[in-house]
């Protein structure tokens, strides 16, 4: 089931919300850190994670008084990458070979330049010769040209089981045929072994995920779909890279609109303790109804600034009522987070709050912050507008609270890579406070090097208008809601399916209700995730709920083929896996069996560029290889129906993989 498990705020002033609204108040630290985290909390050192740098900031946060004084330290350099063990993925197996004959012609370090190719060439090529010619150019060489520079190279590849053929082709293209004998042991080993033996080799140990990141007292909708879902995918193919992922929901816990909301409780529900949750009920009405209130009574304007006055100092009976309102809506969170099977951590804005005053402080000791037009800045390289870090009024901003939630993961959770999942018109800000963290030494200076922060830019869910998905009262749709017509179309659909082929008397109610589910909320994840990331895409629940061409119902309903394809044969295939044998004579068993042993730099590619629709395509294309192999081989009752068992069981294994990674659970029957 997903959930949400939420860590304690300290006691600390209001902040903006870096996906809502902005505090206008000063920030004061005028109560103690309330929780054991901070009390227990001594010396917070930034980890240096490149031997270049030599000034680094530690933090010392005293239980006794508010201070949080920063000191500067220097810091010993941790490794940021892991001794890579084990075979690694095709494509890394062959660049180990080509980088062997590369080191016997090449004195200097030359990294192979190695990727899958047309069959018609071969399986994977060797690009080297044409970089390495420009590089020797007008020097002295045996080389006479990039073609000969890719006939030794070639010619220099070392003895491998896994190389049947290479050949040479125009300007130094080195193609490379594997032997269809080691593409059959590299299946079987998956098949014996499972298909954890296929896990990409990723350079990183650790990361935080920071997705979904709703707003405390606002109804999750469509806007958080593709956070959500992308984050959960993102976080899926790295866990199973085996690298240990922190996923970070950064909902928005603090700022004015609390103030708001806890007066508007008291005075409409003077005795709201004894009412529990009952006194707000509808908490998107209710957050509506003290919205309008605000605007329209200067009264009640007074009151509630009054109140998140009262919120920041620590006051018991405010504090209770902000607690309160938290919890209200992660349960409703929840209710989402279950439907999605998305598991999250909850650090929201209030967490960070005891960190942001010391991290300022480090950045106008190396003189960075300057005032501008009464505001505090970084000013960054590039842009014509500087990063504001504390505002006119005095008041923290997006910039301030990201700054210490970045600082707080680089040295308290010694994350390696920080990716940030939310709409791609936050980009600007992003790359504004990853510089400002630069500068001050966080990061490395290249944007590729370990330590590193990502922003993951996302596009918008459109109607079929073309404009921001809404309904027809131009209310923002509820996510609940949708997800819930996701899976009652669903389930509609497969009935009628069932009754027209006269099979629904074979379906209990439990099982239809888990396939709708499944296909129904796969659909939606599908849809979204088979795109790139960076574009706008149309909701339509016809389209994605459409069982022909690329959405997640016809490769479900290709995948319970499969399935049905192995039982119908009444073998044991858990037996043949360890006394089978599989043969790829045939053209489309072969282009099938390569494409399977593809998965693991796939899975790798997509974690590396942060692009879940790579793995999407590899999806729907091994859908289609799978069914031109089923076509043209016959798999039961064949005299090669032992080996084609096993490449349907090795196709189920890759899809079911491919699925979960996606977050998409599989079905087995339809």
């Amino acid at each position: 089931m997903g959930s949400v498990s939420a860590s304690a705020p300290a006691t600390s002033p209001p902040l903006p919300s870096r996906r809502g609204s902005v505090s206008a108040a000063a920030p004061t630290v005028s109560s103690p850190l309330s929780s054991p985290r901070f009390l227990s909390a001594g010396y917070f050192r930034v980890t240096s994670r490149s031997p270049d740098w030599t000034r680094r900031a530690r933090v010392f946060v005293s239980a006794m008084s508010n201070e949080i004084v920063p000191m500067s330290a220097p810091c010993e350099a941790p490794a940021t990458s892991r001794n890579i063990e084990g075979a690694g993925s095709a494509k890394q197996q062959l660049s180990r070979l080509v980088k062997e004959s590369l080191d016997s012609l090449f004195p200097d370090e030359v990294q192979p330049i190695v990727a899958a190719c047309q069959a018609k060439f071969g399986d994977y090529q060797c690009n080297n010769a044409m970089v390495i010619w420009s590089q020797l150019k007008g020097k002295t060489t045996q080389f006479k040209n990039p073609s000969s520079i890719g006939q030794a190279i070639a010619k220099n590849l070392p003895e491998s089981e896994m190389i049947e053929s290479s050949s040479v082709a125009g300007p130094g293209f080195v193609n490379i045929k594997f032997s269809n004998k080691w593409i059959s042991k590299h299946i079987q080993n998956m098949l014996v072994n499972g298909i954890e033996q296929w896990a990409p080799i990723l350079s990183v140990r650790k990361a935080v995920v920071d997705f979904s990141s709703p707003n405390i007292a606002k109804e999750m909708h469509v806007g958080h779909l593709r956070s959500t879902i992308m984050g959960d995918t993102l976080a899926r193919m790295l866990e199973f890279s085996n690298v240990e992922v922190l996923r970070r929901n950064h909902v928005g816990d603090w700022g004015t609109q609390f103030g708001m909301l806890i007066e508007y409780l008291f005075e409409q529900f003077p005795n709201w303790e004894d009412a529990g949750d009952q006194a707000i009920g509808d908490l998107q009405a209710f957050y509506k109804a003290s919205k309008k209130k605000f605007d329209d009574d200067p009264d009640f304007k007074t009151r509630a600034q009054q109140a998140v006055v009262k919120l920041q100092s620590g006051e018991d009976k405010y504090r209770h009522a902000w607690q309160n309102i938290c919890e209200i809506s992660r349960k409703e969170f929840d209710l989402v987070y279950q439907r999605l099977k998305v598991q999250l951590e909850e650090k929201g804005e209030s967490f960070y709050n005891p960190y942001i005053r010391g991290i300022l402080e480090e950045f106008e000791r190396n003189n960075l912050i300057k005032e501008s037009e009464g505001a505090r800045v970084v000013e960054i390289d590039g842009y014509d507008i500087p990063l504001i870090v504390v505002k006119k009024d005095g008041g923290y901003n997006y910039a301030s609270t990201d700054l210490a939630c970045l600082w707080y993961r680089l040295t308290e959770e010694k994350a390696e890579w920080i990716i940030y999942i939310t709409d791609v018109g936050q980009q600007q800000h992003f790359d504004m406070f990853f510089s400002a963290a630069r500068l001050i030494g966080w990061l490395p200076a290249s944007k590729d090097a370990y330590p590193k922060a990502s922003h993951v830019g996302l596009g918008l869910v459109l109607g079929s208008d073309g404009k921001r998905f809404r309904t027809r009262s131009s209310e923002v749709v509820r996510l609940v809601e949708l997800l819930d017509e996701a899976k009652n179309r669903s389930k509609a659909e497969l009935i009628k399916r069932l009754e027209d082929n006269g099979k629904i008397t074979d379906w209990t109610d439990a099982e239809l209700e888990s396939t709708a589910e499944a296909v129904g909320y796969g659909a939606i994840k599908y849809a979204d995730l088979k795109n790139n990331r960076l574009t706008n895409y149309t909701f339509s629940f016809d389209q994605m709920l459409n069982d022909k061409g690329n959405t997640a119902v016809y490769l479900l309903y290709a995948h319970a083929r499969i399935c049905s394809i192995i039982n119908k044969s009444s073998k044991d295939i858990e037996e043949f896996k360890k006394i089978g044998k599989i043969v790829l004579d045939h053209v489309d068993e072969r282009a099938l069996g390569l494409h399977l042993i593809q998965f693991a730099e796939i899975v790798e590619e997509a974690c590396s560029n942060l692009l879940p629709n790579v793995l999407c395509e590899y999806l729907y294309n091994l859908s289609e290889m799978f069914t031109r192999f089923y076509t043209s081989c016959q798999v039961i009752g064949s005299e090669q129906q032992e080996s084609r068992l096993l490449l349907c069981e090795a196709t189920a294994i890759v899809m079911r993989k491919c699925f979960l990674l996606l977050g998409i659970t599989p079905v087995y029957r339809i």
